[in-house]
């Protein structure tokens, strides 16, 4: 919002601050009021980044800052954006950038935490919902390894390859090495697709069979492949493709 003021024949343009709108208007205190949930996205990010510059508010820049992804929109975009990105935006320095991340990852987390407790790796879908926020707004493949002992339980998790935007990079060599090193006696993958879609490309159909017969050999056998798309994924031993 803006107001103006005459200045001899000129009209001058003055950006109004956060103190200067109504008590109403102000997030810090329609959050002290009403609550978080009565916020708006911007709003809440702006309680955030605490101020603005002298020509925006930090509503102002908020919402600068919930458009700057031109996929995905408001709050998702700051889970697909990089300091670099975000430092472009006059008014957001290395130390807001860094919050605003922060701000992501917590999210991430958050996610992840409530159904870490009930997590069954008996289950694709348990196994999906756990490593869902994690890994769906990636911008770059990322496989997972994880490592089982005799009586299921995770010996270890093992991020084994980062890829190229539609593609990773890894071979049964590298991943069964690990497995023999923790002395697992099954393992589990899981990868991401950035496009949002889990159809398994040829080349994880390849991947996850060469794993498979890698895995047969050495008797550790890989006991499912899954794929993380957005709020979806495939299971290749649920669709029967193992």
């Amino acid at each position: 919002m803006e107001i103006f003021r005459q200045k001899g024949s000129d009209m001058e343009e003055k950006h109004q601050t956060l103190k200067e709108l109504p008590v109403s208007e102000r997030p810090y205190e329609k959050c002290e009021k009403n609550g978080t949930a009565m916020l708006s996205d911007a709003e809440l990010l702006a309680v955030i980044l605490r101020s603005g510059t002298k020509d925006q508010t930090a509503i102002d820049l908020a919402t600068k800052v919930l458009s700057i992804d031109p996929f995905y929109e408001g709050i998702l975009g700051i889970c697909h954006t990089s300091r670099e990105e975000l430092q472009k935006i006059p008014g957001i320095g290395k130390v807001k950038a860094m919050q605003i991340l922060c701000i992501a990852e917590l999210s991430k987390r958050l996610a992840s935490a409530k159904v870490e407790d009930k997590i069954s790796f008996h289950s694709p879908a348990s196994i999906a919902d756990y490593y869902m926020e994690r890994m769906r707004h990636l911008s770059r493949e990322e496989m997972i390894l994880i490592f089982f002992n005799g009586k299921n339980k995770v010996i270890k998790e093992l991020t084994v390859s980062v890829g190229t935007v539609n593609q990773t990079v890894a071979s049964p060599r590298e991943l069964f090495l690990e497995a023999l090193r923790c002395e697992a006696v099954s393992v589990l993958m899981i990868h991401n697709h950035p496009s949002g879609d889990p159809t398994p490309s040829r080349q994880d159909i390849l991947t996850t069979k060469r794993m498979k017969e890698a895995g047969e050999f050495l008797g550790i056998p890989l006991c499912d492949h899954i794929i993380i798309g957005d709020q979806t994924y495939l299971s290749f031993r649920e669709e029967h493709m193992m």
